[in-house]
């Protein structure tokens, strides 16, 4: 019963073809998403900074949606690392703003997110667990805009550089986890999951 237990588990975390072409196309897609929402974040963030510069945190959620999307279907390790990566990469391709930078911004996205999912030891798909995903996601983003000596924010205050890391945190459970988590269980809705795990996605505990 151990040897087949062991192979059933290896079975299950063992990526298909299927798989790395899924985790693909949702990369590629996240790249266009990228770099669609980079030129967006000047419109944004002119405003906010008016208001208060640390609110601008609160439109980084977008830029990490890849990584839970890619790990609520997928449902395999390194799947948000994978996803998140390479849609950083697709931005940079296609012309970031933010250059080579948005690559080191992808890896440490996605590490946020994957090590939430590591630590539910990839069993937990649920709703609060995308929360957290995308919430680790962000909490990654506003460390490395507000530490890195690269970030873009390095000369805030420390009160204002918790308030960002705070609101980029917020941002990705929203952004990235809430509307991830709606987006899988609509696709499976449809049935273009059949071949994944998720495929009851739509009928999936809420909370369990």
């Amino acid at each position: 019963m151990t040897d087949i237990s062991a192979k059933a588990a290896k079975t299950k975390y063992t990526w298909r073809v299927v798989d790395i072409v899924v985790a693909a196309l949702i990369a590629v897609a996240g790249g266009v998403i990228f770099w669609a929402w980079s030129q967006g974040a000047n419109l944004i963030s002119t405003p906010l900074n008016a208001v208060y510069p640390p609110l601008t945190g609160l439109y980084a959620g977008g830029w990490m949606i890849p990584a839970v999307l890619g790990m609520l279907i997928i449902r395999k390790p390194g799947a948000a690392l994978f996803c998140e990566t390479v849609a950083a990469t697709g931005e940079l391709i296609m012309g970031s703003q933010y250059g080579t930078t948005v690559l080191i911004s992808g890896v440490l996205q996605g590490l946020g997110a994957e090590l939430v999912f590591a630590a539910l030891v990839y069993r937990k798909f649920n709703l609060p667990a995308s929360l957290l995903a995308g919430a680790g996601a962000g909490l990654f983003c506003g460390l490395n805009d507000s530490f890195a000596p690269w970030g873009w924010n390095i000369a805030y205050e420390a009160g204002d550089k918790l308030a960002y890391i705070v609101f980029t945190a917020v941002s990705g459970a929203v952004l990235a986890g809430a509307l991830s988590w709606l987006a899988t269980r609509g696709l499976a809705r449809t049935g273009v999951l059949a071949s994944f795990a998720s495929r009851k996605a739509a009928t999936e505990p809420v909370l369990s």
